[in-house]
């Protein structure tokens, strides 16, 4: 068996995967006016309050707007003659608008950029999209399928942030020449390497733009020589002129910063009056890291989010019904942990399933009648996921679902179409662009 761990973050030495793979080779407010924080409304480092996020995704009686939520791909030009674009997706709702618009910053996979997949970030588009806002993700220049060179400014995290909100700025010139696009209603966010862009970007941001959402924002350069400092330094220099209210959503067990790390970099940003709130939602899963990459991270983040969104007059009620993917149901075919139940499993694939019974929920597991099997965990849709892998491993022949979270969802008579109708989209892809290492 092979492991396949999917990773997500930061940049230098970084963070931890959207989803954990195994595959076998064998086998409303809808104020117009902006509020601004002012000064004194800066709050210290406190824990979230989260309680349990009642999900309305079947809510009676609103549009319908399927799963996909019109998902696009552009090429956003960066400079006049376009020599240089990004490689960008676009989420929205149906109808001519204007909706309000969010732009999501990526962080980055260790390693060569130009082989980070796109962004797509399902989970976090959806809510957004649920509530009427068109969503961008921007792969910036030099990664994935964007042109131009990845700046890395050296040991100048500070410049590093800067270069990097030039692609939110061009971005942002370009979705608010669409139609669609409320351009009086902007809100910029991003994870890890993605919140330092954010936040970078927030020194010289349009009009419009009403709010910065810095999800465990940072940028990690073990090969620098006083990194931590570099990093909070600046975010103390952004803080001496960005006046955009910011949200930070940092965690206790993140494997990127320690907590005592995040709170150096917010006290350094708020020490010269910027607007901010930083919350600290404690522990989630095995890296706080992962938060906003997964699907069951949204109950944590969004609480925070909605109240944030309030404050800077930006909607939040849920204005469409998402479609999404169907889970089998429980068909008493086995018990979960019955691993002996589950057929054409060699001795390793067997091994597999009982690592499979460690992960967390949401999780799936894949197998095929060749013996080939797949697991997966966590990020959007571990069942697309599984079931891809398992494929693959498999020839790119048909594979089964076994189980779905801690149910067994395996019928011997269940029918391939059935299968493929839960898997929904292949999220291969998504599951991996949000945040990063390197």
């Amino acid at each position: 068996m092979s492991l396949k761990n999917v990773f997500v973050g930061c940049l230098c030495a970084c963070a931890w995967m959207s989803a954990f793979a195994g595959a076998s080779a064998s086998s409303s407010g809808d104020a117009v006016s902006a509020l601004t924080l002012a000064s004194n409304d800066v709050r210290p480092l406190s824990r979230a309050s989260v309680a349990p996020l009642e999900f309305d995704h079947g809510v009676y009686g609103l549009p319908a707007l399927g799963g996909s939520m019109n998902e696009q791909i552009v090429r956003i030009p960066v400079d006049a003659a376009g020599t240089v674009t990004l490689e960008a997706t676009i989420y929205k709702p149906d109808g001519k608008g204007p909706f309000p618009l969010v732009v999501f910053n990526h962080g980055k996979i260790e390693g060569d950029p130009r082989a980070q997949p796109r962004s797509r970030p399902l989970s976090f588009a959806r809510e957004f999209v649920r509530r009427g806002y068109v969503v961008v993700a921007p792969n910036r220049e030099g990664f994935a399928e964007s042109g131009g060179t990845y700046r890395q400014e050296g040991c100048d995290v500070a410049r590093n942030g800067i270069s990097q909100a030039d692609d939110v700025k061009a971005t942002i010139a370009y979705m608010t020449g669409r139609g669609y696009v409320d351009s009086s209603r902007i809100v910029v966010a991003g994870t890890s390497h993605g919140g330092l862009t954010t936040i970078a970007y927030g020194t010289d941001a349009s009009q419009g733009v009403r709010g910065l959402i810095n999800f465990s924002g940072g940028l990690r350069q073990d090969a620098c020589g006083g990194w931590q400092e570099n990093l909070t330094h600046a975010f103390e220099q952004y803080g001496e002129t960005v006046r955009v209210p910011s949200l930070w959503i940092y965690g206790d067990n993140d494997s990127v910063w320690s907590a005592n790390l995040a709170k150096r970099m917010y006290a350094g940003y708020v020490a010269h009056g910027a607007p901010a709130q930083m919350v600290d939602f404690g522990d989630y899963k095995n890296d706080a890291h992962r938060l906003v990459v997964d699907r069951d991270g949204v109950r944590i983040w969004w609480p925070s989010v909605e109240t944030f969104l309030e404050r800077i007059g930006m909607p939040t009620r849920v204005q469409y019904q998402v479609q999404d993917e169907g889970i089998p149901h429980d068909t008493g075919y086995a018990a979960i942990d019955s691993v002996s139940a589950v057929p054409y499993l060699d001795a390793a694939g067997r091994a597999a399933y009982r690592q499979f019974l460690d992960q967390y929920p949401t999780r799936a597991f894949a197998v095929s009648a060749s013996g080939a099997w797949s697991w997966a965990e966590g990020g959007d849709n571990p069942m697309s996921v599984a079931l891809a892998n398992c494929s693959k491993e498999n020839g790119n022949s048909p594979c089964r679902l076994y189980a779905v979270d801690n149910h067994v969802v395996w019928n011997d008579k269940s029918s391939e179409a059935q299968q493929t109708a839960a898997s929904g989209h292949d999220d291969r892809v998504s599951e991996s662009a949000l945040a990063s290492r390197d």
